[in-house]
């Protein structure tokens, strides 16, 4: 799941252009992940990143550069890839550099960091502070899966229809599936979590760390605990805020995300009806049905968009599912949502949506010699194309037709009664691995009972995205290097909102300090929204 962090449209449409080289170290390092014998992989651990300045629309005192890496660890002489990174540098004495992964999956790191430094700048007191845009994402051989032509018409919006036939809505799924690698290059084999914590431990040693200390948000908290379980020895402070489930099936982890969104969605509403310019009025209870009509509506009636797309109801709901991360959205989904209904105007938003809201497909030109892409050249579609990608990589469970077909009406009346606006969004997700090669099995079997320094686990009572039981069951699940944060606030992950949350991670991550685990950071002072 997309850390709030990391949604603003904005962000996501920049890129980090430097001329960037790589110089070569001694010998002597680490050559493979632990367990036992593989390949040669010490040409890219030699590696040294040469920093210079980006593009001349990123902060100034951004810097750029990147690391290779294979595409596939088995056979590191064959193809290679391109990272792109980025960093602030410490502005004190430096232990190094903490790695920044802002969640998804498929999430760009290099223009989040280029729109919301700020959020970290405290963390140059003791460190460079760098992210990287991952394998099959940004400029990092991006992916595609030509949501919006003619040949993937449907995407993963809910837009596939599950109240008709399964079997037609299985036979779309396969064909996006087919699409994207058609698209994709040979990066869409190799982009799952377990492949992408062996690059951290390349940018690791490009950076000059003997251990990794590292922040991850929301999926970056599975990327930083496999990222443990495969280099134990390697970690250094590791922090994650809004932690992500290590066993729950799609089936599963989309029921939490339907009650999660819902109950944002109800609080968001007990807020809006209290302003007289509410669009769905002042009256409560009317207000949910409204939603809900709002959603029907476009869903059968499709509404244009300035640049030739179109906006569903399942677009509408991923828009709003995304604002829901923070109160702080609040008033400008109310003003988007006024836009739509009295106007027209889809624009306020698509600024909110995931994946560009049905736009036309960029005709960027395919790439696939590894190297770092141009900020032109990122398909539109790169977002949901990479999350689709990496999330059935890492899952291992393929159902059959029949099987699907058979649980459908259990699961439509399971989604339904979660969450009536969500509940078709996220049921449609669970067919997006169909048609796709079986995930691994390694992060539910080999990421438990870990043996490593201590990390800072941070869970959020009423996060709609990542439930703060993913954070008791993902620290039971790595063991006694757990140590568990309970945010009692509201929202998606707790660093950017809360003052308590932010302190503790500080405090970890520069010095160190550990909350004892199980204590609690209280609920800010509820904002008013409108400030």
């Amino acid at each position: 799941m997309l850390a709030m962090l990391s949604t603003r449209s904005t962000a996501r449409r920049c890129a980090c252009v430097g001329a960037v080289t790589l110089a070569l170290l001694g010998a002597g390092l680490p050559t493979a992940a632990a367990g036992g014998d593989q390949p040669d992989l010490s040409r890219f651990y030699r590696q040294k990143v040469t920093w210079s300045a980006c593009d001349a629309d990123m902060p100034k005192d951004l810097q750029c550069g990147k690391v290779t890496v294979p595409v596939d660890y088995a056979r590191p002489r064959a193809a290679t890839l391109d990272l792109a990174l980025a960093r602030y540098r410490a502005t004190g004495p430096s232990r190094g550099s903490v790695l920044l992964n802002f969640g998804g999956p498929g999430g760009a790191g290099v223009p989040v960091l280029a729109a919301d430094g700020r959020e970290f700048m405290d963390l140059t007191n003791g460190y460079d502070v760098v992210t990287f845009d991952p394998r099959g994402v940004g400029r990092s051989s991006p992916v595609s899966c030509g949501l919006g032509s003619d040949q993937a018409s449907a995407a993963p919006d809910g837009s596939v229809d599950l109240t008709g036939d399964p079997q037609a809505a299985l036979k779309q799924w396969q064909k996006i599936a087919a699409e994207c690698g058609k698209r994709s290059g040979p990066v869409l084999g190799h982009i799952g979590t377990v492949d992408a914590a062996r690059d951290l431990d390349v940018i690791r040693q490009a950076l000059g760390d003997k251990k990794l200390n590292y922040l991850g948000f929301s999926y970056g908290t599975r990327l930083g605990a496999v990222y443990a379980a495969e280099f134990p020895d390697k970690v250094g402070r590791l922090a994650f805020d809004g932690v992500d489930t290590l066993t729950e099936p799609l089936s599963e982890q989309g029921l939490a995300n339907a009650e999660g969104q819902q109950t944002a969605l109800d609080g968001f509403l007990d807020w809006c009806v209290q302003d007289i310019a509410c669009p769905f009025g002042q009256d409560r209870r009317a207000a949910g049905d409204q939603v809900l009509r709002l959603v029907r509506s476009l869903d059968e009636n499709p509404v244009p968009t300035d640049f030739g797309g179109r906006l569903s109801g399942q677009d509408l709901v991923g828009a709003i599912g995304l604002a829901l991360y923070s109160r702080a959205m609040w008033p400008s989904l109310e003003r988007a949502v006024a836009s739509l209904i009295e106007d027209g105007d889809t624009r306020r938003i698509e600024a909110f949506s995931p994946g560009g809201v049905a736009l036309p497909v960029r005709q960027a030109h395919q790439r696939y010699d590894g190297g770092l892409v141009e900020t032109a050249d990122v398909p539109l579609d790169n977002l949901p194309a990479a999350m689709m990608a990496i999330n059935c990589a890492d899952d291992p469970d393929r159902p059959s037709a029949e099987q699907f077909t058979r649980d459908l009406g259990r699961l439509r009346a399971e989604y339904e009664q979660a969450s009536p606006v969500f509940g078709r969004y996220r049921l449609t997700e669970l067919l997006m691995c169909y048609g796709r090669p079986k995930g691994t099995d390694f992060i539910r079997e080999k990421v438990k009972d870990l043996d490593t320094a201590k990390m800072l686990l941070v869970g959020t009572r009423g996060d709609p995205a990542t439930p703060y039981r993913w954070t008791v069951e993902t620290a039971q699940r790595i063991g006694s290097p757990a140590v568990v944060l309970d945010n009692k606030g509201e929202g998606h992950t707790g660093y950017g909102s809360s003052k308590c949350v932010h302190r503790k991670v500080y405090d970890f991550l520069l010095y160190g300090s550990l909350p004892a685990s199980g204590s609690s950071c209280p609920a800010d002072a509820a904002a008013d929204p409108n400030g």
